[in-house]
């Protein structure tokens, strides 16, 4: 899911550029962080993927929007309904980790007092391919219980959490890589949990790795102050990045473990192979609430 940011402009003798404010995201739903990578510490908060800056003077302006992740995002600008059309918006844009670009030059038409721009962002290179590739239980376990499978009627009917995998797990167990890749975004402050999705999506704290294929894994519902891992920060297969917890949209404590691809401004989940030494896991597709146990 994606959130807008809004830059607006009023001309007037002494106008200046306007940065949009940060908007409150979560691993559901903005899927962003406030500070440039390198400057994030272990743990932080996520905040908004991108933001926009309006530069000039007179008529004559351009956007620059920042990439807040240590990973591509692609990025939307448009105009509010009912505002005034100008060349060239709307347009979208992938933009490189870290980065900071300018989008598209405007120049405001006579008459027009207002500049309002919408910035709408998205993890991911629409690009990318995910690969067939086998996937390792992200935890160690002699017993593993899956709470609720891909399809789940509880909360994996979206587009972006249809092949998400809820495994039940005592708080504090470690989680580790299922798969190599680079940390993408971390947001580890949150501590409670509960069943308001208006309230609670948000809160989950969790880890975004990017993979060399460009897939996205997540792993959510971690303890509070249980990422271990920063954001830009190399990872490998079977290396502890967190502690497993109960918040954010929870019933119990679990670990949401899913595999994300940009289609295109929208997150999908991708269904995805996990191997255990005991043999693959097989899931029941139409699981209901409460899901059904996964079996080697």
């Amino acid at each position: 899911m994606r959130r807008a940011l809004l830059a607006t402009l009023l001309l007037c003798p002494l106008a200046i550029p306007a940065v949009a404010a940060p908007n409150g995201a979560g691993w559901r739903s903005g899927w962003g962080i406030a500070q440039p990578p390198a400057a994030t510490p272990q743990g932080a908060d996520s905040g908004p993927i991108a933001s926009v800056a309006l530069e000039g003077a007179d008529r004559r302006w351009q956007a620059r929007v920042d990439n807040h992740l240590a990973g591509p995002v692609q990025v939307g600008l448009r105009q509010p309904p009912g505002a005034a059309p100008l060349p060239g918006l709307p347009l979208r844009s992938v933009l490189p980790g870290a980065s900071s670009v300018v989008v598209t030059r405007l120049q405001l038409p006579d008459g027009v007092p207002r500049l309002d721009l919408l910035l709408d962002a998205v993890p991911g290179d629409p690009a990318a391919q995910a690969q067939d590739v086998a996937y390792r239980l992200p935890f160690d376990a002699a017993h593993l219980q899956v709470s609720q499978a891909p399809q789940g009627r509880f909360s994996h009917t979206d587009a972006e959490n249809r092949d998400a995998i809820d495994f039940a797990l005592p708080e504090g167990t470690p989680v580790l890589a299922a798969r190599a890749g680079r940390v993408m975004q971390v947001q580890g402050n949150f501590v409670d949990h509960g069943l308001d999705p208006q309230r609670d999506r948000d809160r989950a704290n969790f880890i975004r790795i990017l993979h060399e294929d460009g897939s996205m894994a997540v792993y959510a519902h971690l303890q509070a102050n249980g990422v271990l891992v920063r954001s830009g920060q190399r990872v490998e297969a079977g290396q502890r990045i967190g502690v497993s917890g109960n918040t954010g949209y929870s019933t119990a404590p679990h670990l949401h473990f899913v595999v994300q691809a940009n289609s295109g401004m929208q997150l999908r989940s991708v269904p995805v192979r996990i191997v255990t030494p005991q043999g693959e896991l097989h899931f029941a597709r139409e699981a209901a609430a409460g899901g059904d146990a996964g079996q080697p």
